[in-house]
């Protein structure tokens, strides 16, 4: 249990990021989801068109500090070569 003000500023504070990290985290996840259901689809337009969707989103969770760069890198980058397979 907290001691003193600031530290149940922070506890009030923790909770709060948390909800709006996990909801960010969770829109993410939504987002990939669909573009892996295009792609499993076989159908590239849409692939394609979720996948421009997500890009934003998967950006500015680097950018909040809910994911690593480099991980939104890997996974952007196997998307993409997935949805370019389906093309040839």
């Amino acid at each position: 249990m907290a001691n003193h003000a600031s530290a149940e500023k922070r506890i009030r504070r923790n909770a709060r990021r948390y909800e709006i990290n996990h909801a960010r985290i969770s829109r993410i996840r939504t987002h990939v989801k669909r573009v892996e259901k295009a792609i499993a689809a076989g159908d590239q337009a849409a692939a394609l068109e979720a996948f421009k969707a997500a890009q934003p989103e998967m950006h500015r969770g680097v950018t909040k500090g809910v994911l690593h760069r480099n991980t939104v890198a890997r996974k952007l980058s196997r998307l993409n070569t997935a949805i370019k397979a389906l093309g040839a």
